[in-house]
């Protein structure tokens, strides 16, 4: 990164963190102003519109600017757009990378560890799922076999040629049907936590396991529901307490208001769907990438996923990490990507 570009980002950051602490100031000292209820409901209306998180979305996307990616939109046809990150330039002695990304909001949020070391390798594109930030349509498909279809015909309207992709929780499901029904596009396959070729029976234990309905905090409505998917979604989960309800309020209305029915159809269409442990076999050479700690699809998933691709997978279980590694294990995960996609050899299996 040049000085002009690491001047930008310190600049928009300090004054991401100057407005926060004088956001926190206000919400400390609102019970000061018991004579003036009528600013006291002024700060309150402030805090349960989505104002907080609208500007980190703004910031998010300043960030994906300054890592070399422009936003864009492709029409797939009459009903369907799909909302894309792509290079500013492409170059095209850098590989080209398509990452995915799951329920829990959109791209932006769920990247931002990564898009800066993979831009760096990488001709990289990030698009948003259909019924997720600026994708849509209006077509009854709720299946991830639509997605991966409309995914892969926007990366072609793109100009896309041959590419790897890495896909995480749902991106990995996509990515996978991706890569099963396109063997000559795409060179290498990344699958990261995703419940692949899983019985019924193992589907419903784990439903069991975590003991909530699943559309109920996939797509929460209360900051409680969002605390347990991501208390359920992540180890290291400690600076929960630390986060007001108030910013999980405003996370919800910013990321889930607009499109909820249709998420909730598609969460619907995965429970109510066959399970089926015999799906086809990719012929791209995989890596599957766990964390010990997953508590929304354990590790035997993983290793039974990893039986039924055979030779060409590999397996590598990241430590003290759960569901969530683009978030916990980003550096490492990072690291694996690039390492697997430019076929330098690595021994581990834990990291």
């Amino acid at each position: 990164m040049d000085s002009k570009k690491i001047w930008h980002f310190f600049s928009y950051f300090s004054t991401i963190q100057t407005i926060f602490r004088y956001l926190f100031l206000i919400i400390q000292n609102l019970s000061r102003f018991p004579k003036y209820p009528f600013i006291r409901n002024a700060i309150s209306d402030l805090f349960h519109a989505p104002v907080i998180v609208t500007f980190m979305d703004t910031m998010l996307l300043l960030y994906f600017h300054l890592c070399n990616l422009s936003p864009c939109t492709v029409d797939i046809d009459d009903q369907t757009t799909i909302h894309f990150f792509t290079p500013n330039h492409r170059k095209f002695n850098k590989p080209n990378l398509v990452i995915i990304h799951g329920y829990g909001g959109t791209s932006r949020w769920q990247f931002v560890h990564q898009v800066r070391p993979l831009s760096n390798r990488f001709n990289l594109y990030v698009p948003d799922l259909i019924f997720f930030g600026k994708s849509y349509s209006a077509g009854a498909d709720r299946a991830e076999v639509f997605q991966a279809k409309c995914l892969v015909e926007g990366l072609k309207r793109l100009g896309v040629g041959r590419f790897s992709v890495y896909g995480i929780s749902y991106g990995g499901i996509v990515a996978y049907h991706m890569a099963e029904m396109n063997p000559l596009e795409i060179d290498k396959v990344v699958i990261v936590s995703s419940a692949i070729g899983y019985t019924e029976e193992q589907k419903e234990r784990q439903l069991t396991r975590i003991g909530r309905r699943i559309s109920g905090f996939l797509v929460p409505e209360s900051p409680q529901d969002l605390r347990f998917l991501v208390s359920l979604s992540m180890h290291r989960n400690d600076f929960l307490k630390w986060v007001p309800d108030f910013f999980f309020r405003q996370f919800i209305n910013a990321m889930y208001k607009t499109h909820r029915k249709e998420q909730l159809e598609m969460i619907e269409h995965l429970l109510t769907k066959d399970a089926d442990p015999n799906i086809p076999i990719l012929t791209q050479e995989t890596l599957i990438i766990w964390g010990d700690q997953d508590k929304v699809f354990p590790l035997e998933f993983a290793h039974q996923l990893h039986r039924h691709l055979g030779s060409k997978s590999k397996l590598v279980i990241l430590k003290n990490t759960g569901h969530a590694v683009n978030m916990e294990s980003p550096c490492e995960l990072n690291i694996l990507i690039k390492t697997f996609v430019f076929g330098h050899s690595y021994h581990m299996l834990e990291v």
